[in-house]
C-alpha cells in the first residue's frame, strides 16, 4: 500500500469518521473523484480508537460495532490507514502534516470536512490545512456541511434520533439501516411456546441504544434477508432486571438459529416497550405487531 503511495501518491480522506454517515461519505467521495482526476491512490486516514476514549477515557456511543464498521470501510472500495491517536495526539498540526501526511502517505491531494481539526489539542483547521497544502503543490478539498432537512448531518445528530426512536431519519442520514450482529443466544423459549419463535440477542455494549421498544426490522440469515419485529430493551413482563438484550421474531423463517451471527436493520419504530398485565395481553401484542410488520414488509416489496 504504501509502495503505491509513493509511486502514484494519495489522496486521502481525513477524519475519525465515527458514524459514516452522509457527510463523512461526502469526504470520502470527494477523495476518490479526486484520485481518479490525478491518476492517485484513494485512502481513508482514520484512527484506531475513537480520540475521545484516549483523551477522557471514555467515547460516545457508537453507531455501529467495530465488525459492521469495517464492512462499511470495505464497500468503499479504498484503502484504510487507521492511526494509533495516542501516539500522535501530540504532534503539531505542522508536524502531522509533514511526517504523516506528506512523508508516510505522500498526498497528492487531502480531503477533509469543514469542522475537521487536526494535531495537538485540535489546534488544525481547514484553513491551515489548506494553506499548508498550497504551500506543497497539494490538492485540497473542503466539503461543506450536508444537510438534511434543513439541518446538518452529525454523528450527535444521528445519536439523539435514535433515542427518541426515529430510525427512519437516522437511517436517512447514515444512508443506509442502523445495524447490529450479534450471536443468537438460548432464550426463554416462552414464544416458542406460543407459535412464535424468537431469536434472543445481547445487545452490544457499546452501541448507541435506540428508544426502548419494538421495530420493524430486516435480518440476514445464511446471506438470505427476512423481515422482522425486533424488540430492543428489558422486557419488563417477563424479567425483572436491567439487562438490555434484542429479540426479534423472523417472519417466514424456519429453522435453529442457536450460535449464529445475524445481522438487525431496523427500519422503524412501532411502539414503547411497556409491561403488560398478563402474558396473554403479552402475546396478542406480539402478534399485532408481527401483523404490522408483515404489512410494511409487503408494501417494501411492491415498492
Amino acid at each position: 500500500m504504501y509502495n503505491e503511495f509513493m509511486q502514484k501518491g494519495s489522496v486521502v480522506a481525513l477524519g475519525s469518521f465515527d458514524g459514516l454517515h452522509l457527510g463523512h461519505m461526502a469526504v470520502i467521495n470527494n477523495a476518490k473523484n479526486l484520485a481518479t482526476m490525478l491518476d492517485a491512490v484513494p485512502c481513508i486516514c482514520t484512527f484506531s480508537e475513537h480520540p475521545l476514549k484516549v483523551l477522557a477515557g471514555k467515547e460516545p456511543p457508537a453507531l455501529f460495532t467495530g465488525d459492521v464498521k469495517d464492512e462499511v470501510f470495505r464497500s468503499t472500495g479504498i484503502e484504510v490507514v487507521k492511526l494509533d491517536f495516542a501516539s500522535i495526539m501530540h504532534m503539531s498540526p505542522e508536524a502531522f502534516f509533514e511526517e504523516i501526511l506528506f512523508k508516510t502517505l505522500h498526498v497528492a491531494g487531502v480531503c477533509c470536512g469543514f469542522n475537521y481539526t487536526f494535531g495537538d489539542k485540535g489546534k488544525g483547521t481547514p484553513e491551515m490545512l489548506e494553506r499548508m497544502c498550497a504551500e506543497k503543490g497539494v490538492v485540497f478539498e473542503e466539503a461543506e456541511a450536508t444537510v438534511l432537512d434543513g439541518t446538518p448531518v452529525s454523528s450527535t445528530r444521528i445519536r439523539n434520533a435514535l433515542a427518541g426512536g426515529n430510525v427512519e431519519l437516522a437511517n436517512r442520514m447514515l444512508g443506509r439501516p442502523f445495524k447490529y450482529r450479534q450471536q443468537v443466544v438460548d432464550g426463554d423459549k416462552r414464544g416458542r411456546t406460543w407459535g412464535i419463535p424468537t431469536i434472543n440477542q445481547p445487545y452490544p455494549e457499546e452501541l448507541v441504544v435506540p428508544r426502548h421498544g419494538v421495530y420493524a426490522s430486516k435480518c440476514v440469515v445464511d446471506g438470505r434477508t427476512y423481515f422482522g419485529a425486533t424488540n430492543i430493551g428489558v422486557r419488563p413482563t417477563v424479567r425483572d432486571n436491567d439487562i438490555l438484550s434484542s429479540e426479534t421474531y423472523l417472519l417466514d423463517y424456519e429453522g435453529d438459529l442457536y450460535g449464529k451471527y445475524v445481522d438487525v436493520c431496523l427500519l422503524k419504530f412501532l411502539r414503547p416497550e411497556k409491561k403488560f398485565e398478563s402474558f396473554e395481553a403479552l402475546e396478542a401484542q406480539i402478534r399485532t405487531d408481527i401483523a404490522t410488520v408483515r404489512t410494511i414488509g409487503e408494501l417494501d416489496v411492491l415498492g
